[in-house]
């Protein structure tokens, strides 16, 4: 239960770190912003292991984590520009 917690806390986090670094309009709530972080950081332990940076089953660190963040909340901005858009 306080590993679902503290991944939580952590996503949220990241997450928040990663639309103050982004510029732009980021409209997103509490719970895409904690989902935002976590995959931020699947993402870049994901990459981090397919590039021989970390070791399978290690979590990406602080820095990657927030880079995959990133990467992501451009990605869904990209996404969600071209729906509206219409």
């Amino acid at each position: 239960m306080f590993s679902l917690i503290g991944t939580l806390i952590v996503g949220l986090i990241v997450g928040l770190i990663a639309r103050a670094i982004k510029p732009g309009d980021d409209s997103l709530g509490w719970i895409m912003t904690i989902l935002l972080g976590i995959a931020g950081a699947f993402l870049a332990s994901y990459i981090g292991v397919a590039m021989g940076w970390y070791q399978q089953g290690d979590a990406a660190g602080w820095i990657a984590s927030v880079l995959g963040a990133v990467v992501l909340l451009v990605i869904y901005q990209f996404v969600r520009g071209k729906t509206t858009e219409r």
